[in-house]
């Protein structure tokens, strides 16, 4: 036996193995020239991103999470000698998480996300595939529209839609009235519905866009292969688009919960037009009122900090939820 079938089998023939010669992965853990500018290029691009992001969110977090263990204690008779802050511990806490309407206001979001999420994702979704699949003029057009209401802001959109909703003035109330309906749209129990149409209105048209964004990835070739085989549309919607544009759908999933727990703007603006709507009618409204009514910013800060608690164990556990799964065939 000669010593070719001892050689190693990328070692070339003729040339004797050094065992000191390096290994291929020797090199790994050294720098190279290139290595160092692809990393000076990456921190130039993330570095303003990454500076905006710790002022802008980072700081202000951090000042709320001090701020809310901290709380005023006055001095003098009836507090009229001075006042200084002093270290509250989780006090704040306690009592944010023991007010009826804090927590009246956290039950009444969730039950907005669960019934606003699911309609508005159903109907982004079913625009966008329908727009992917026709071939007729004016697409474009009708992207446009349905995205508009994107455009217009929260508060603007609230007035909008408050003028319809008032009995005295809403075309859909008189016509309503006309054939013997009674239409209360700012009732005690239609309210919240009233807020999620505006909300369904505005965004569906911007979670459409990212979702038609995700099917114009998907290559066409898979939608050839489909019809041979003898898929219909409906089929290839089902088994081709929908599962591939799953990561959007997570995605905009996801800012949808984050964008429920912050309601803010439609009741703020629709509480003048109905008395069902108090001070803590969202969590996000009852920081505000506490903030700047009652004059308690450390109480706020508290509910502001478990609101955000809130958001990220809500949105890391859906996308632990829609994204553990993992195919263990192989």
């Amino acid at each position: 036996m000669t010593d070719t079938a001892t050689r190693p089998r990328d070692e070339p023939a003729g040339r004797p193995s050094d065992p000191r010669a390096p290994g291929p992965r020797a090199h790994r853990g050294r720098t190279t020239p290139r290595t160092r500018r692809d990393t000076r290029t990456a921190a130039l691009f993330l570095g303003p991103f990454l500076a905006l992001f710790a002022l802008c969110y980072l700081a202000p977090l951090a000042y709320a999470a001090y701020q809310s263990v901290l709380r005023v204690e006055r001095s003098g008779p009836l507090g009229l000698g001075g006042s200084h802050e002093i270290f509250a511990g989780l006090a704040n806490y306690t009592r944010a998480l023991q007010d009826p309407s804090f927590l009246a206001g956290f039950g009444r979001v969730l039950l907005f996300g669960a019934v606003q999420i699911p309609v508005m994702m159903l109907l982004a979704a079913g625009l966008a595939l329908l727009l992917d699949a026709a071939s007729a003029r004016g697409i474009g057009f009708f992207r446009t529209a349905y995205f508009l209401p994107y455009g217009i802001p929260g508060v603007i959109a609230s007035i909008l839609w408050g003028f319809l909703y008032v009995p005295g003035i809403s075309p859909f109330v008189q016509l309503a009235d006309g054939i013997g309906w009674h239409l209360d749209f700012l009732g005690p129990h239609t309210t919240l519905w009233s807020i999620a149409n505006i909300v369904t209105w505005q965004y569906t048209g911007y979670n459409m866009l990212v979702l038609i964004a995700q099917l114009k990835a998907v290559p066409a070739e898979l939608y050839e292969a489909a019809r041979i085989d003898g898929a219909n549309a409906w089929q290839v919607a089902r088994h081709i688009k929908l599962p591939l544009i799953r990561p959007a759908l997570v995605l905009t999933a996801v800012f949808s919960i984050i964008g429920t727990l912050q309601l803010f703007a439609e009741p703020m603006v629709l509480r003048p037009l109905t008395h069902t709507i108090d001070s803590g009618y969202t969590p996000n409204l009852h920081a505000y009122n506490q903030a700047f009514t009652a004059d308690n910013p450390y109480l706020a800060a508290a509910e502001a900090v478990l609101l955000a608690c809130v958001a990220c164990v809500l949105s890391f556990g859906f996308l632990k939820l829609t994204g553990g799964r993992k195919d263990d065939t192989r």
